[in-house]
């Protein structure tokens, strides 16, 4: 999957999306280090080791990088951004069952202005996927030549 690129000096506004969700009962927030493990472990559970490994990085930067999604405290979604490389956005989940309300496009949203409060004028989400999200959500375009990218030659468990 090949890398995109994203503006980040020309974001779509996430404070409405924000609120929006906070009246249905979702906030959309940092994750603090008391909750790393817990994190972490839902998203090894919910979608696999190498995310949990970029969210347990997330995590731990000062300030954290991984956004939460958190309805009635339960877990519904992670972003996270600077967690393999810098100024790289990713990886990002919801549950099924939250999906289709706007909860992972608000923590896209979430994580890019916080890039952008960073100082970075662009992006890089890194092995992207699906495209057309960040492609409506952000005009996010393809690096060309970026795939493998990264991740090539990346230890993988055989489990």
């Amino acid at each position: 999957m090949a890398d995109m690129l994203v503006r980040l000096y020309d974001l779509p506004e996430v404070s409405p999306m924000l609120e929006k969700l906070l009246a249905e009962g979702i906030e959309i927030r940092p994750a603090i280090a008391p909750e790393k493990f817990y994190v972490v472990d839902w998203v090894r559970s919910t979608f696999g080791s190498v995310w949990a490994g970029e969210c347990d990085v997330a995590i731990s930067n000062k300030p954290s990088s991984c956004i939460v999604a958190i309805s009635n405290k339960t877990l519904l979604g992670f972003a996270c951004h600077e967690a393999t490389y810098r100024n790289f956005f990713g990886p990002i989940g919801v549950c099924e069952d939250a999906r289709k309300r706007g909860i992972g496009k608000a923590l896209l949203l979430a994580s890019l202005h916080a890039m952008h409060e960073q100082g970075y004028a662009y992006a890089i989400i890194g092995g992207a996927g699906p495209n057309e999200f960040y492609q409506k959500i952000v005009d996010a375009i393809l690096i060309p030549g970026s795939d493998p990218g990264i991740y090539k030659g990346m230890l993988k468990s055989s489990r």
